[in-house]
């Protein structure tokens, strides 16, 4: 036994921490600062392997090589099935482990890394979203169970050793790609403990996750990489669970502090900051450890940060290194896991019931499931019908099954057409076409194309302006295969420029006779002849009119136009995919539109005008195999919507605007009907709820209500439901949701089959955030339970009354009252008190008064009234209290110097008063409040 291997340590008898406290007594203060980075060195002396933070696993393993490929995250939240969520995420981490021992690093030095970097938490509040394709849900409710689920999955049932340790991404209140690292996310707090921490509150507390990464952006004006909630919310939910949570940065985040964010002057203290928040691992200049651990270093000399700091995190990294079982692989049951497990037989066929589950059948006027005797013949059409593709935190697919294939598998006469153009450009100076070849055009939205070699199925591409045929699949992070046809006016309609979307320079031809894409104007661009070889509309007609039944495949790109970096800009279907689908229903009536897509779209024409609509997420390797059984009545559909889809005529609220409540975000407080509801999915056959039954017509509000409910397939074929329960208050002193969901339940009925469903509702899930008290509360009143199968689909209702006493007027004298804690506002943005912790408001357009109301206040022997404010222009500045008839008080706003530079200003009230009244302050120039108070006389 080498000497490594007899320190304490190395002894699996002692308790945990007192193996991470010995290890750490023994490195040095120089190797202790060097595991801050993403890439931890090894130290030979001590027999401690190199290691490394993070692997992606959001769906599958990614990046690493070919492993399972399972739903996206949304299509997953589709199945609202948690059984099936934790078995998904159990594949995935036994795949990882495979990776982890037998094979070689795709990214990096070392190994591949046990901690895998998911679930995604985030909440799904704007459909526009970049990256929706990585959240479970819009709910809270509904994401922290399936996140849970996904957790739990990864770590294994070990009680000691974690097969992987799972990371939550990404807090907090992430929800915009455009502008991602500079754009803050103004959240007041009944929207933060309501809505956005709600999702990540349970899984934390429930000891299901080991670490959380911090996301890009600001909240209320501070980075979220030194938010004091990875604190004082975050680390604090982890408290009974044994284990301190490890939490990394995201890629280059702790540079963006200083650029392009400019929150701190220099990266030494803008590390240091994140340190000393909670950021345990810096995942910043990829290998390069020595930039990030040079900055924390000089942040320890100049005393920015203390020994204490360093030692923190890196004890929180080596608890998870001693829970992997690096230091004890004789004992890890997962040790002996092998490479034959990527891809097995039963991964595959989970990857194809996970597939067959998150499909969502939104509309059926009889046509589907198809009958192979009445529809022998399929046409399957569309840019999506004979292809899958990965997302960027796919793993990349061993085989792949198309919705074609999937069909052919069936049997009977299926054909399919792409529905595309094919073209041939060809160089109005030299007569050449481009590439020597022809190409089969798809348009991905807003004019974006993919031309693809129709010979070889390669993409051309423009990588370092170079035009050429470069890829099989597009999964880069810069997408170089991306173009645009512009018309050139001046000369005739088939005359277009070709353009590079990534960089809009233009194609011409260089002096080697190579295409590059150089041109910074129209003028000195190449003219092409654009020859059309085949309309792809006249083929898709003549394919539907050939066959007994259409399915056609739309939906999008997971790479263009929405995804990582990059928000979409509306929600309907891309112009030419409207217009074939369009054409193909023209033709043939019998058309079954499936939207293959990472979020909603606004297919309202096909809502009113075709027989059948139905939707999956990318659904990975199984694909077509899942979607075929769901079409053919093998499988039922037994996918929900995870998320709201509106209409097309809806006016979205700003993506920027995160104040659910108050923007009418979700299906909780969305006043226009939508498209499709939350928790709505059709089945082909039908249920019957009755006897909704609460154990007590009346509860305390530290209580519990047995509610129960039977559910009856009363169809002629076996078929899967999910019982959705949702709560409402009646009559409400706030501005209550329409419907909140406090629990679900996905089951499975023969027909005839009835089955009485039991729900244990703790009355607390009622509960509001009571900005008065500061804390969540349940206000005694008037409740109605909802047995429903979708938001918008109530079957049963049942009273419940809870008891208790009224709430109390809110407390504003001789007490400090936060700026943030109003009830209702107009032009406000919310920003940071200072640079380490606190919130205020300001206006958010200063030439116009922003106001806070703040109900319910006893102002009973008030006399003077001061407030703590910021200011570091010039102009004229006060701030007024009101009341609904009469001023009570105006004060002068100084300059303090700075917006961090607080002051104290305070005045006598115009008059005395006394009783319960809505206060009113309102904010007049360019000016920052973080409280007020009242004083008695």
């Amino acid at each position: 036994m080498s000497a490594p291997e007899r320190l304490p340590f190395r002894d699996p008898d002692l308790p945990l921490d007192k193996r991470v406290d010995d290890l750490l007594a023994r490195l040095t203060p120089d190797e202790r600062l060097a595991m801050l980075h993403q890439y931890a060195p090894a130290v030979p002396r001590l027999g401690v392997a190199a290691f490394r933070t993070g692997s992606e696993a959001l769906h599958g393993v990614a990046w690493l090589g070919e492993a399972t490929v399972f739903p996206q995250a949304v299509g997953l939240g589709a199945t609202w099935d948690e059984e099936l969520v934790r078995r998904v995420a159990e594949v995935t981490s036994v795949e990882l482990r495979a990776f982890h021992y037998h094979r070689p690093p795709a990214i990096g030095t070392g190994v591949n890394s046990l901690q895998a970097w998911a679930p995604v938490l985030n909440l799904l509040r704007d459909p526009r979203w970049g990256r929706n394709e990585e959240g479970y849900s819009e709910d809270p409710l509904h994401t922290a169970r399936l996140g849970e689920a996904f957790c739990r999955g990864l770590q294994g049932d070990d009680p000691r050793f974690l097969r992987a340790a799972p990371v939550l991404k990404h807090f907090l209140a992430y929800n915009n790609e455009d502008d991602r690292c500079v754009t803050s996310s103004g959240v007041r707090p009944r929207v933060l403990h309501e809505y956005d921490l709600a999702a990540f509150r349970p899984v934390v507390a429930s000891g299901a996750a080991t670490g959380a990464m911090a996301a890009y952006n600001l909240v209320n004006g501070r980075p979220c990489h030194v938010s004091p909630l990875l604190s004082t919310e975050l680390r604090r939910w982890a408290e009974g669970t044994g284990h301190e949570l490890f939490v990394v940065s995201d890629a280059e985040a702790p540079s963006n502090l200083v650029d392009p964010e400019h929150y701190f002057d220099d990266h030494a203290e803008s590390h240091a900051a994140a340190l000393k928040a909670g950021i345990d691992s810096f995942t910043d200049h990829g290998e390069d450890s020595g930039t990030p651990i040079g900055r924390l270093r000089e942040a320890l000399e100049r005393g920015l940060i203390e020994q204490a700091d360093v030692d923190r995190a890196v004890r929180r990294q080596l608890s998870i290194r001693f829970r992997l079982g690096e230091f004890d692989p004789d004992l890890d049951p997962y040790a002996g896991i092998g490479p034959e497990v990527i891809d097995h037989p039963e991964h595959r066929a989970l990857a194809a019931r996970a597939a067959a589950e998150s499909v969502v059948l939104l509309k059926n006027d009889g046509l589907l499931p198809l009958d192979g005797f009445r529809t022998p013949r399929v046409a399957v059409i569309g840019p999506l019908s004979d292809a899958l593709f990965e997302d960027w935190y796919s793993g990349t697919m061993p085989y792949q099954v198309t919705v074609a294939a999937g069909l052919r598998e069936r049997g009977g006469e299926v054909v399919c057409v792409e529905g595309s153009d094919r073209i041939a450009l060809r160089s109005r100076s030299t007569g050449e076409t481009l590439g020597g070849t022809s190409f089969d055009v798809v348009e991905w939205g807003e004019g974006v194309l993919t031309l693809r070699c129709a010979e070889t199925g390669r993409y051309l591409g423009a990588e370092h302006d170079v035009v050429a045929l470069d890829k099989d699949v597009i999964k880069t992070w810069f997408v170089y295969q991306t173009f645009r046809l512009e018309p050139d006016h001046a000369v005739d309609g088939d005359t277009v420029l070709l353009r590079s979307v990534l960089t809009g320079r233009y194609a011409v031809l260089g002096e080697d006779g190579r295409v590059e894409t150089t041109a910074e104007t129209p003028e000195a661009a190449e003219r092409w002849h654009r020859e059309l070889l085949r309309d792809g509309i006249g083929e898709a007609r003549a394919a539907a009119a050939a066959a007994d039944v259409a399915v056609v495949v739309l939906g999008n790109h997971p790479l263009i136009n929405g995804r990582e970096t990059e928000d979409r800009t509306g929600i309907t279907l891309p112009e030419t995919q409207e217009a074939l689908l369009r054409a193909v229903a023209e033709e043939r009536p019998e058309t079954a539109l499936v939207v293959m897509s990472s979020y909603p779209y606004a297919v309202d024409w096909a809502q009113d005008h075709l027989p059948a609509v139905v939707w999956t997420s990318h659904g990975g390797q199984e694909s077509g195999r899942a979607l075929a059984a769901v079409l053919h009545g093998d499988a039922d559909p037994s996918g929900r919507l995870p998320q709201t889809w509106y209409r097309a005529d809806d006016t979205l609220p700003d993506p920027l605007d995160y104040d659910i409540v108050k923007a009418g975000w979700t299906y909780q407080y969305h006043r226009a009907a939508p498209l499709y509801p939350f928790g709505h999915g059709l089945s082909y056959t039908d249920f019957a709820y009755d006897d909704l039954r609460l154990s007590t017509a009346e509860v305390g509000a530290d209580g519990r209500v047995e509610v129960s409910v039977t559910v009856t397939n009363t169809g002629t074929r076996s078929g899967s439901e999910v019982v959705q329960l949702y709560v409402r208050a009646l009559n409400p002193r706030y501005e209550a949701p329409r419907l909140r969901l406090v629990d679900f339940r996905k089951l499975v009925l023969a027909p005839g089959e009835g089955r009485a469903l039991e729900f244990d509702l703790p009355v607390e899930r009622l509960a509001h955030w009571d900005v008065a008290t500061g804390a969540f509360a349940v206000d005694p009143g008037a409740y109605e339970i909802v047995a429903a199968r979708s938001a918008e689909d109530v079957r049963l209702t049942a009273g419940l009354t809870v008891t208790g006493p009224e709430p109390a007027p809110r407390r504003v004298v001789d007490h400090r009252t936060s700026a943030v804690d109003f009830d209702d506002y107009a032009n406000v943005t919310l920003v940071d008190a200072t640079r380490e912790a606190g919130d205020a408001v300001a206006p958010t357009a200063p030439p116009h008064p922003a106001t806070l109301l703040f109900r319910a206040v006893d102002l009973t022997g008030a006399v003077r009234v001061e407030a703590e404010v910021a200011r570091d222009g010039g102009g004229e500045a006060r701030l007024e209290f009101r009341l609904a008839d009469r001023s009570l008080a105006v004060l002068d706003v100084p300059t303090t110097g700075n917006l961090y530079q607080w002051t104290t200003v305070a005045a006598d009230l115009a008059e005395a008063v006394s009783g319960v009244h809505d206060l009113w302050l309102t904010l007049h120039g360019d000016f920052r409040l973080t409280a007020f108070r009242f004083t008695a006389g």
